[in-house]
This record gives structure tokens, C-alpha cells and sequence, in this order.
């Protein structure tokens, strides 16, 4: 734990049976357990957003879009505690990484991108949730807007780390280039789309019809599997969007924030 917080190498492969159709039966007993996370170093990726890596050595691993929860103690005994997904792929055992948005007036995000340093230790226990987890053996559509590009980049890193073959695109949208997380990681799997601002040439706009049909016209043999992750709106938005696309219901996992 910290007393900081003021309150106001091997190989992981995880398991892919599933608990129930659709939902990765996950560990509840290492989930249930808190471990010391030592922070051991901070990435700016946008103005507002910074991923922060800890050192973990008990961690039992985790599947790609799952995520934790991390708990702050102050000196006081004053407790806050925060789900966060990992942005970290599951082959980087020993280390997990997450990537925060500065909340106006939130007091775990505050306190990290204000206060937090290398070698400063919080709680963390997990990984928790099946559903929007994607154990990389199915064709991932990823559609995700700001901070809910987080989990989605978790699966993009694991399909390059473990060279996998089957097919994964993302969709990725941002207000401008300047506030696309993980910007100079994307590749050819990636479409971007701008709501506000945008580089010469590239057209701004709210995601579209237009935006998915390229990708759904792909349609890999045994069909995509859609992630959602974003605001409650984008979520909304962009489930419609695929269903009035065709995308099968039951084929689109969301996630959601605020």
C-alpha cells in the first residue's frame, strides 16, 4: 500500500473454457486475492492520458479486455477503490500496465497523474469479468472511442505478440490526432476516425455506416465477433450501427464508462 494516496518472464496461456455460452469462466479465487502492485514506470500517451506499468510477481495472468480492480490506502486508513481494465498483454507476466484518463476531480486518477512516482505501491486484485474477454480464438472486430480503446489494445497486443493468425481489425475514434490514445502504436489493422479535428485530407465526422461496412464486408469464415467499449453514447451508437449492419446480437460484447 501507499502512504502517498490523500484522499478528497515466461510464457502465460490462459485458459479459454467457457462458465456458460459466450462467458470465460474465470478464477474466482485469484480475483478475491489483493496483491501489492509496485509502480515502476509512467508513459505519457495524450495530454490527459498516461499509462502507468507496476510490477506484480504474483500475478496468475489475465486474457486480453479483462480487467482489475486497484485500491488506494491513505495514511489515514481512507480507502478509494477503482475497476480499470489492463491494457497490458497477458504474455508479460510479472507486469501489468494500465492506462488512465485525468478525471476532472477524480480522486485515484488525480492522484496518479499528479502525485504517483516510480516505486510507489497500491493494491490490485483481479483479473475479473469474462465477458469482454477475447482469448484470441476467433476473428475480433474492436470498435472502441477514447479511454475505450483501453481493453481493445490489450487484444491488439496479444494478436501481434503471439503472431496469431486470425483475423482482428480496429476501429478507434477520437475528438483529433492529438487525443488518440496509443497513437503511434496502430498498424493496418486500425481505422481512426475523428469527430472534431483531423489531419489534411482525412474527413471528420461521428462513426458511421460508412466507417463499418468495409470492415464487415470482410466477413472471415464463422463471422465477427464485436467488442464495444466506450461513453454509454458510443456504446449505443455503435451497437446500433452494427446490428442495422447485420452484426448478430448475440455477437457484440459491450463494455461501457460514465
Amino acid at each position: 500500500m501507499t502512504d502517498t494516496f490523500a484522499p478528497p518472464a515466461g510464457t502465460f496461456t490462459p485458459p479459454t473454457r467457457f462458465a456458460v455460452p459466450g462467458r470465460i469462466a474465470v478464477s474466482t479465487r485469484a480475483a478475491a486475492v489483493w496483491q501489492t502492485a509496485t509502480l515502476t514506470g509512467i508513459r505519457r500517451e495524450t495530454a490527459r492520458a498516461a499509462t502507468f506499468r507496476f510490477a506484480v510477481p504474483d500475478w496468475a495472468g489475465h486474457l486480453p479486455g479483462q480487467h482489475l480492480m486497484l485500491r488506494l490506502t491513505a495514511a489515514d486508513g481512507y480507502t478509494a477503490q477503482r475497476h480499470y481494465s489492463i491494457a497490458s498483454a497477458p504474455d508479460d507476466r510479472g507486469n501489468i500496465e494500465l492506462t488512465l484518463d485525468h478525471v476532472d476531480g477524480g480522486e485515484v486518477s488525480g492522484w496518479f497523474h499528479s502525485r504517483a512516482e516510480p516505486g510507489d505501491e497500491v493494491e490490485v486484485r483481479g483479473p475479473l469479468s469474462g465477458f469482454f474477454a477475447w482469448p484470441g480464438d476467433r476473428p475480433a472486430l474492436l470498435i472502441g472511442a477514447g479511454s475505450g480503446v483501453v481493453p481493445l489494445m490489450s487484444m491488439v497486443r496479444h494478436h501481434r505478440a503471439r503472431g496469431l493468425g486470425v483475423p482482428l481489425r480496429l476501429l478507434v475514434s477520437a475528438r483529433g490526432p492529438e487525443e488518440l490514445i496509443y497513437a503511434r502504436e496502430y498498424g493496418a489493422e486500425t481505422t481512426r476516425v475523428f469527430t472534431r479535428s483531423a489531419p489534411a485530407g482525412v474527413p471528420v465526422g461521428r462513426l458511421g455506416a460508412a466507417h463499418l461496412a468495409p470492415l464487415l464486408a470482410e466477413e472471415p469464415a464463422g463471422g465477427w465477433e464485436a467488442y464495444v467499449c466506450g461513453s454509454n453514447g458510443f456504446a449505443e451508437h455503435a451497437s446500433r450501427l452494427l446490428v442495422e449492419a447485420g452484426q448478430p446480437v448475440e455477437r457484440i460484447r459491450i463494455e461501457r464508462f460514465g
